[in-house]
């Protein structure tokens, strides 16, 4: 959208709030993201990871915001959200076609429009502009009012904290300094970089369910790489995630170049670019792109898992002669990564879905270790990996290419590859097929075998499930036939333990 075209034609929701000020006689300022992310030319729409995308405005008033934002969601049949009564600051959504409206309406912080925009979180986010200025044929750039210096900074692409107190007003400012330079491809000043060094401790104030947000606006965006490298270039990512201490001066053995912190990082890198290779790719993108709790996607998630894949190594290194082993790291990783799940306040599905990533990223290695995996080890590996089979090799992928030692061969590097792309195409052609349904059930194991229910019966079904899947037995009968050669089975070697 062109500067000379009208804000009022393009978004008529702002012409309701400009009469409905002017009908009680309020002076209302557009402030902020909006019009910073407009002088930047973006298009202002946070995509969300679903098929909508929101798109926000701040609004400023000297007094009266709450009961104004009340009379506009009214107005526009909208969902009024009260954010804080005291502060004096209301929110209204408004859902139209496939996009979300989102319109906070906020007391001055100080006596005077100048002084509230002075305790601000960065000079880009000072711009405003008094609604009633705004008409039809308005250029923006006349009306705009630029009291920080934001233009000049929006030019230079520049994240600068409107004073030294910034931080102290609100801690949660330092993550936002970090996720604005994420998604919207800033540079952070250099005095301001050294405040955010020096205050970081201040994070510790804040809520997990706030830094949370922070965190994966930084892993949805494409740069998630260089920015947890930065946040822990000056100490801070210990603040959000003090777990990852652990992996400091872990040396790997020789088929990685890395130690296992910066294997970590380069992971969630080489896992950004996986997403490039296949972004052209219906069913793999869907899948990334999936919400698995309020606008946090998958492909975010998996950022964090790649950063955590292997926090259990340190707690699990051993050395034999002259190697290094890390065995079970992935069961030790598995239980880091619950807690740390649990810290940041992610949904149960989501701290699941962590906690299957990082217990299940070794197994697409184990799989291509063989010319030809076999359908029995293909099977089992979709069986245990469920959902996130497609997402693990994903992982798989990225922890491979960040694995460069004098051990690793390039024909390796090319099989893995191989084998893991056929078995993310594999995922979702059986996604595709009807599901299989089952030849027998544990009413059958009671009635036609008279056996008694007991842990007997999961280890008969899968492996009854298991030889229907392959193709190995076709009906009830055979179905019924392998159940009984199972329980007689597990009965001997039952008796045989008995007698020893």
């Amino acid at each position: 959208m062109s500067h000379k075209t009208s804000l009022l034609q393009e978004y008529p929701y702002l012409k309701t709030i400009q009469d409905l000020a002017q009908a009680r006689n309020l002076t209302i300022h557009l402030v902020g993201g909006f019009l910073r992310d407009y002088f930047l030319h973006l298009p202002s729409r946070e995509t969300t990871g679903s098929h909508h995308s929101s798109l926000d405005f701040d609004f400023a008033l000297k007094r009266g915001a709450v009961k104004f934002a009340r009379g506009f969601a009214r107005t526009i049949q909208g969902a009024f959200v009260l954010l804080d009564q005291e502060r004096g600051c209301a929110r209204v959504v408004k859902k139209k076609d496939a996009q979300i409206f989102i319109f906070d309406f906020a007391d001055f912080r100080a006596p005077t429009l100048l002084r509230d925009l002075g305790r601000r979180d960065f000079t880009i986010n000072t711009l405003c502009v008094n609604l009633r200025d705004l008409k039809e044929t308005t250029d923006i750039l006349k009306i705009v009012r630029d009291f920080k210096k934001a233009i000049r900074d929006i030019k230079t692409k520049t994240i600068r904290m409107v004073s030294a107190g910034s931080f102290k007003e609100d801690p949660l400012r330092l993550m936002r300094a970090f996720s604005l330079r994420a998604t919207l491809n800033l540079k952070i000043e250099a005095r301001t970089l050294k405040r955010i060094q020096k205050d970081k401790e201040l994070l510790k104030e804040v809520s997990y369910e706030r830094i949370r947000d922070e965190l994966f606006k930084i892993l949805g965006s494409p740069r998630a790489a260089e920015n947890l490298k930065a946040l822990d270039t000056i100490g801070l990512l210990r603040v959000v995630i003090p777990q990852i201490e652990v992996m400091d001066n872990v040396p790997q053995g020789g088929y990685h170049h890395l130690d296992v912190w910066p294997h970590s990082l380069e992971t969630v890198g080489q896992l950004e670019g996986v997403f490039v290779q296949f972004q052209d790719d219906g069913d793999l993108r869907e899948y990334l792109n999936e919400n698995l709790a309020g606008t946090r996607p998958r492909y975010a998630l998996m950022k964090l898992a790649g950063l955590l894949h292997d926090i259990g190594k340190p707690e699990t290194r051993k050395k034999e002669n002259d190697r290094v082993s890390f065995h079970g790291h992935e069961h030790v990783g598995q239980k880091i990564s619950r807690s740390i799940a649990k810290m940041l306040k992610l949904s149960i599905r989501e701290r699941h879905i962590l906690e299957d990533l990082v217990r299940w990223h070794l197994r697409p290695g184990y799989l291509s270790n063989f010319k030809n995996p076999s359908e029995r080890s293909i099977f089992r590996y979709f069986r245990d990996a469920q959902e996130e089979a497609a997402s693990i090799l994903v992982l798989s992928l990225a922890d491979q290419r960040s694995t460069r030692g004098p051990l690793t061969t390039p024909e390796d590097q090319e099989h893995h590859e191989k084998i893991v792309t056929m078995l993310i195409k594999r995922y979702f052609e059986k996604k595709r097929e009807r599901p299989l349904v089952r030849l027998i059930n544990g009413t059958d194991l009671i009635e036609e075998l008279k056996l008694q229910p007991s842990p007997l019966f999961a280890k008969i079904l899968r492996e009854v499930e298991e030889k229907q899947a392959l193709g190995k037995i076709t009906n009830r009968e055979e179905a019924l036939d392998l159940a009984r050669e199972i329980a007689e089975r597990q009965g001997e070697s039952r008796g045989q333990l008995d007698e020893s």
